[in-house]
């Protein structure tokens, strides 16, 4: 009777195993969709000069829903507060810190499986200037917790390629030289997230 169980539970095991193995892969859009948290950006220049446009311990979320809507909010970790503690009434310098250092944007995307790109339709932002454009970022890398992505035609605003990382780790992750965090590449800029 045992040999029967266990030859029961070995074959059952058996099976598991050969149907988990030929269950298909998952597509690029399937693994893009959920929340992703806003890890690092770093930009570098072609001179090699790096800069941070959110600061080394940015805030943010990229969130890509399953019937292609997408909302990616960068904001620096040190913006500066404004003093009337009214958002209505800032100053002119506050309210110009607070545009250099947070970005927020939204729309609908599709995914291109054969080309490996994403494609931002661009609903509204707070540079307006992106409202309506249409940006493809050819996706670098994309596992279970790491994203990483080019946008060649927008660095920082400056027009050059910009190079997007998120990760799906804790919101106080900070990768420090490797994973999706700061790469060397010139022109590009680097920005991580973590999944939530």
């Amino acid at each position: 009777m045992k040999s029967r169980t266990v030859a029961a539970v070995m074959l059952a095991l058996a099976l598991s195993a050969g149907a988990a193995a030929a269950q298909p892969a998952k597509g690029l859009k399937d693994q893009i969709v959920g929340t992703w948290n806003f890890v690092v950006a770093e930009v570098t220049a072609p001179d090699g000069k790096k800069s941070f446009p959110f600061g080394e311990t940015p805030k943010g979320i990229l969130i890509f829903t399953a019937d292609g809507r997408f909302a990616q909010i960068h904001v620096a970790g040190d913006v500066p507060k404004i003093a009337s503690n009214n958002r209505l009434t800032g100053t002119s310098e506050e309210y110009a810190a607070i545009m250099r250092r947070s970005l927020s944007v939204f729309g609908t995307y599709t995914v291109d499986e054969a080309n490996k790109t994403v494609t931002y339709n661009i609903v509204s932002a707070s540079f307006p200037n992106w409202q309506g454009e249409t940006q493809t970022r050819a996706i670098d890398k994309l596992t279970s917790d790491e994203f990483v992505n080019t946008n060649k035609s927008v660095a920082g605003g400056h027009g050059s390629a910009g190079r997007t990382g998120v990760a799906r780790r804790p919101a106080r992750y900070r990768p420090r030289g490797g994973g999706p965090g700061p790469c060397r590449i010139s022109g590009r800029v680097v920005a991580g997230f973590g999944r939530l």
